[in-house]
C-alpha cells in the first residue's frame, strides 16, 4: 500500500509540477483606427470663377460681385466722380450714374488700367437730360488709375462719372465679370 500510495503522490505531484511558461515576446500598441461618420462632411463652397450680377453702392463706396444669388467678392474705397452724391443727369455733371444697367464690353487700350463699359445712358435718362436740353454724356466705366500715373491711387473723387479701382483690382475685375453682366449702382 505504501507503494501505491508513493505512486499517486508522485503523479500527483507530477501535476503539480513547474512547467516552463512560453511568454509571448511584446507586441506594440496599434490603435484602433478612427471610427468614420456615415455622413460626409460638404466639400468647401468653391469660389466662383464668374459674377453674374454687380452690385455698387455708392454711399458705402462699395462694388459686390454675385453668382446665383450669393455675394463672393467685395471691393471697397471706389472711387467716383467728382460730384458723387446724386444720380448722373447730363454730360459734365461729374456724376455717377445709379440704376440699372449692363456691362457691355471691356477697353484694354483704355487711358486708364483697364476698363469695362457700363451701359449709361439708358432711355430713362436720354430723357432726363433732354429735360434739361442738354446730351446725357455717356462713356461711363469702370476702371483702373490713370495709365501716367506710375503708382498709388489718385487721391479723392476725380473721375468724370466712372468708377474706379486700384490697378490690381480691376485686373481682377477683369477676369471675374464678362461682357453683358447686370449691373445695379445704388445712391
Amino acid at each position: 500500500m505504501r507503494r501505491a500510495a508513493l505512486l499517486l503522490l508522485v503523479g500527483v505531484a507530477g501535476c503539480a509540477a513547474p512547467r516552463a511558461v512560453e511568454v509571448p515576446p511584446p507586441v506594440s500598441f496599434v490603435p484602433p483606427p478612427p471610427v468614420r461618420s456615415q455622413v460626409a462632411a460638404p466639400p468647401p463652397a468653391a469660389v466662383p470663377q464668374e459674377a453674374d450680377f454687380l452690385l455698387v453702392d455708392k454711399s458705402d463706396r462699395t462694388l459686390v460681385l454675385y453668382n446665383h444669388g450669393r455675394a463672393f467678392r467685395t471691393y471697397t474705397r471706389l472711387q467716383l466722380g467728382g460730384d458723387p452724391v446724386g444720380a448722373k443727369r447730363f454730360e459734365g455733371d461729374s456724376r455717377t450714374p445709379e440704376g440699372r444697367y449692363t456691362i457691355d464690353y471691356r477697353n484694354p487700350r483704355s487711358a486708364y488700367h483697364l476698363s469695362l463699359h457700363i451701359s449709361y445712358p439708358s432711355p430713362a435718362d436720354s430723357e432726363i437730360a433732354a429735360a434739361y436740353r442738354r446730351r446725357p454724356g455717356g462713356e461711363i466705366f469702370i476702371h483702373g488709375q490713370p495709365n501716367s500715373l506710375a503708382t498709388g491711387r489718385e487721391p479723392g473723387d476725380w473721375t468724370d462719372g466712372c468708377i474706379a479701382l486700384s490697378n490690381g483690382e480691376i485686373e481682377e475685375l477683369w477676369r471675374l465679370v464678362p461682357d453683358g453682366t447686370p449691373i445695379e449702382i445704388r445712391p
